[in-house]
């Protein structure tokens, strides 16, 4: 049983893995995209050298989550080429980019951690337990060139959004 839990609709729900702080080194990462040419990896090594916004939504399918990562496609327009922005959850890679498609989402990367939930587990953020039980908690990292992570917003209520300027602020 977990000692970390987030809210969801004012009811606890636990957290697997450790709660990552700023001066962690990020953890490696595999997740799944769909790509022009079938099904592909993401780690973190394909971002060497570059500054990562990494939002991590439960499921692109819900209200706060679309509008998240609408909001983080449209800031990404007004930040310099060595910061890339990721979106992360567990909805499968084809979902994802049907709702890219739909929501006209072009300047960030979608990525799922549906395969394995690894990423999940190291950011501390896989719901383990419960109705909730393999989806992600809601939460923002700014990783930078040097793997050092820079800020980390654990959204304590998973029905609301992160506080993009403090995210945002922390890329510059």
């Amino acid at each position: 049983m977990s000692h970390r839990t987030v809210n969801f609709k004012g009811n606890p729900v636990p957290l697997e893995g450790p709660e990552l702080k700023p001066g962690d080194t990020a953890p490696n990462f595999r997740l799944q995209q769909n790509a022009a040419d079938g099904l592909g990896d993401a780690t973190l090594d394909d971002f060497a050298g570059k500054t990562l916004l990494i939002s991590v939504v439960p499921s692109l399918d819900t209200s706060v989550c679309a509008q998240q990562t609408r909001t983080f496609n449209q800031k990404a327009a007004q930040l310099p080429d060595n910061v890339a922005v990721l979106t992360v959850s567990m909805d499968l890679p084809f979902a994802q980019a049907r709702f890219c498609g739909t929501e006209h989402i072009d300047r960030i990367k979608v990525l799922s951690d549906h395969r394995t939930a690894d990423f999940g587990r190291a950011y501390g953020l896989l719901i383990a337990e419960g109705p909730l039980q393999r989806i992600l908690a809601r939460a923002v990292f700014v990783v930078g060139p040097d793997r050092k992570i820079k800020y980390v917003e654990y959204v304590p209520e998973i029905t609301q959004e992160p506080n993009y300027d403090a995210a945002l602020a922390a890329v510059a």
